[in-house]
């Protein structure tokens, strides 16, 4: 494992984190040293993580190694996705524009609102009592 060959990208998505790294290789693809479709058993994610690499028509091309870390399954299953499709990007600028009209390139910025002072959470107020 030669480092030249070696990608690496950072995704993001609500509170998670992926540090995503390409190699060239036959398609394995492993999340915090667990294959993802172990990783992530339900079939929507694992088709999340895998979308930039069907884009790019190189499915079986890379192997792909991913150390995810905070928020839930879903916003670490978004991080995976930006990640790779951040480091295809490195590899290839012509994917830029399949990618980008996927919306793959795009950092979702949604994340929790924050818990105000004086009140119960970030929007709830405390019951009002006129007397």
């Amino acid at each position: 494992m030669s480092n030249e060959a070696t990608i690496s990208a950072i995704g993001r998505r609500k509170t998670a984190t992926a540090r995503v790294r390409l190699t060239p290789g036959s398609g394995k693809i492993l999340i915090n040293g667990r294959p993802y479709d172990d990783y992530f058993p339900v079939t929507s994610f694992q088709g999340m993580v895998l979308k930039p690499l069907e884009i790019a028509k190189s499915r079986n091309t890379y192997d792909i190694s991913a150390n995810a870390s905070g928020g839930g399954v879903g916003g670490q299953a978004g991080a995976v996705s930006l990640g790779i499709a951040r480091a295809l990007l490195q590899i290839s600028t012509e994917l830029r524009g399949p990618l980008k009209a996927e919306g793959l390139l795009t950092r979702d910025p949604r994340m929790k609102e924050r818990k105000k002072p004086g009140q119960p959470g970030a929007r709830k107020r405390f019951q009002f009592s006129k007397r």
